[in-house]
């Protein structure tokens, strides 16, 4: 086996033979690094690294098997952390220089989660400001003139490029599913509550989801499985059983799935090319598919949504404000002057629309297996100044949906144009299932 080719493994086939003695924890580890070392300089995915603790890490891994200490899920796989997501053994500095130098004292739970796991804790992934709107330094690694999206963007160009197999993001608009769709990889956002926040940089507490990034569905499956439970830190987490989404990822459908076609809200923003490789894409599914019209109230989702995210934001980001704002991004200062300007109850009517929103989608979920729509409004643009359009994920995330980014299409510049899966809150395991069908359904047309 080529040992440098590695830190191409799936996460999946990785653990197997971590567990089975084919490789080891550090071989793994070192390929990764070694894809660091190659690629970094282009990218730029990284915010903070120490290659001598990653490999600590994995040594240790390796040790813990050779001496028959239990074994976890993703013993010895090397996942980058977006810096927004607490460890207590490297900086956590949110992508803002007035947190720079900062190291937490514990790690946050799904980090926590993540080590129990046996999993290599890489490194910190670049985050946008605050993970708002104002880009870092990392690059498409499809095109490093081109926006890798955000506000996760070290994560998904990070596992796009080859340098870690899984990578944690968050998003609070489009932060996971946009740079997932635009770096061409799958990226993962559950159904509200379902992956805890301790120690996760509060933006909104209505809104913020962590999420994951992966090459394979099935790797996002092993790491979501991972990383779901009850967390005292987090009000919206409960307690509940270990969600199987290894075992529904893997199942066949009962019945072939029928998908809701939607256009949705904001379907006048996308290109000529989204538009026509989405027609393309319901025409190939052919009775699997139906055309859904959503209402044309769902327009005001994204003024409800902005509403929410600005006035918590402002509200979690108060101390910030007010020790350093003439720091802050010309966009993020503008974002905080509007959510302290929010009237109590036009935020109360805003999140008061979030159930009835739900309640309106059961109709097409109890015909429906899975709501199919864009990722985004096309491919990444180029340019480095802005991280592209979120307004193709907002509805989704304002209702808490579980939704999945599929690398399935191209766009005429060779860059990845994402395939947008969303399911029933709650309804994840069937999400993840529904979309392997529909990715082989895709790779068989």
């Amino acid at each position: 086996m080529d040992v440098s080719r590695l830190n191409w493994l799936s996460a999946t086939d990785a653990a197997r033979m971590i567990r089975e003695g084919a490789i080891s924890a550090e071989q793994l580890t070192e390929a990764c690094l070694a894809r660091v070392r190659e690629a970094e300089a282009k990218v730029q995915a990284w915010t903070y690294l120490d290659p001598e603790h990653a490999l600590g890490q994995a040594r240790a891994r390796d040790a813990d098997r050779r001496e028959g200490r239990p074994v976890g899920p993703l013993h010895g796989v090397p996942v980058g952390i977006k810096d927004i997501i607490d460890t207590e053994d490297m900086p956590t500095e949110d992508g803002t220089v007035l947190h720079a130098g900062r190291t937490p004292a514990h790690d946050a739970t799904v980090v926590a989660m993540l080590r129990a796991a046996g999993a290599v804790i890489m490194g910190k992934t670049v985050t946008t400001e605050l993970a708002t709107y104002s880009p870092g330094k990392t690059r498409n690694p499809h095109n490093p003139e081109h926006t890798p999206g955000g506000s996760s963007s070290g994560s998904a160009a990070a596992v796009a490029a080859g340098m870690v197999p899984l990578a944690l993001g968050s998003q609070t608009n489009g932060s996971v599913i946009r740079p997932a769709a635009f770096c061409g990889v799958y990226g993962f956002k559950p159904t509200h509550g379902l992956i805890p926040r301790g120690g996760v940089l509060k933006q909104s507490r209505t809104l913020d989801q962590v999420g994951v990034f992966a090459r394979t569905l099935e790797d996002v499956a092993l790491i979501a499985e991972q990383i779901v439970g009850y967390d005292s830190l987090d009000a919206d987490t409960r307690p509940r059983a270990r969600m199987p989404f290894v075992q529904a990822a893997a199942e066949e459908p009962p019945l072939p799935p029928l998908l809701a076609y939607v256009k949705g809200p904001v379907w006048d923003r996308a290109s000529e090319e989204t538009k026509a490789a989405f027609a393309e894409l319901a025409s190939a599914l052919g009775e699997r598919v139906v055309e859904i019209e959503l209402p044309e109230s769902t327009r005001q989702a994204l003024d409800w949504h902005q509403t929410i995210m600005e006035a918590e934001m402002a509200a979690n980001l108060d101390l910030e404000w007010e020790k350093g704002r003439e720091r802050f991004s010309e966009s993020l200062r503008a974002q905080l002057a509007r959510g302290r300007e929010v009237k109590a109850l036009d935020y109360q009517r805003a999140c008061a629309r979030i159930p009835l929103i739900n309640e309106g989608f059961e109709e097409i979920f109890d015909r429906c297996d899975a709501i199919v729509t864009p990722a985004a409004a096309g491919p990444a643009p180029k340019g480095l100044e802005a991280t592209g359009d979120p307004a193709f994920c907002t509805l989704w995330t304002l209702c808490g949906m579980p939704a999945l980014n599929l690398p399935l299409m191209q766009g005429a510049n060779g860059l990845p144009l994402g395939v947008q899966l969303i399911g029933r809150r709650d309804g994840d395991a069937r999400l993840l299932r529904t979309a392997r069908w529909l990715v082989a359904q895709v790779a068989g047309s």
